[in-house]
């Protein structure tokens, strides 16, 4: 009888952490080590005054490698507190994107058109390029880069996912 494969499921991870030299290092040390992936990966100090930064980690597993990864983030020395947000249900996530478009006559008209249609603003522009910034969902930039790279895309620079839990609770 062949064995039933588990499902894989994305999941956002909040992780507070100390704000010192190595922690960022730690924590990926831990994904690569366990060969773990990362969909996606932000870092920020979060309160100066407490020298706290937050983690927000995307990744992708079984139920079973999700609960490894959150456990053995928790057993981490500079780690405060871990919050798998999708668990918690439905959290607020966004991305920033930079793209670099190029072209000419109709292009560069389309190109406009889907940018006011997607809220992208122009950054900076040329004769012949323009450079939108475009934040929401990632679906929502997966979309619009896709549009883009009919239109002339040439390059593409991404934040990452932030993301917060819904409701008046804090992490």
């Amino acid at each position: 009888m062949a064995a039933k494969l588990e499902e894989r499921e994305q999941h956002t991870l909040s992780v507070l952490v100390d704000n010192e030299p190595g922690v960022l290092a730690r924590v990926i040390g831990l994904f690569s080590g366990r060969a773990y992936n990362i969909d996606s990966l932000t870092v920020s100090e979060t309160v100066h005054e407490t020298s706290l930064s937050r983690i927000t980690i995307v990744t992708t597993g079984s139920p079973m490698v999700i609960e490894q990864i959150k456990n053995q983030l928790e057993r981490l020395v500079p780690v405060r507190t871990v919050i798998d947000l999708t668990v918690r249900g439905n959290p607020i996530a966004r991305e920033l994107a930079l793209l670099k478009v190029t072209g000419k006559g109709d292009k560069r008209v389309e190109a406009l058109r889907l940018a006011e249609a997607f809220r992208a603003k122009i950054v900076d522009a040329g004769v012949e390029h323009f450079i939108f910034e475009i934040t929401g969902r990632v679906s929502k930039i997966e979309t619009f880069i896709q549009l883009m790279q009919q239109l002339g895309l040439v390059d593409v620079a991404r934040t990452g996912v932030a993301a917060i839990s819904r409701g008046a609770e804090p992490m």
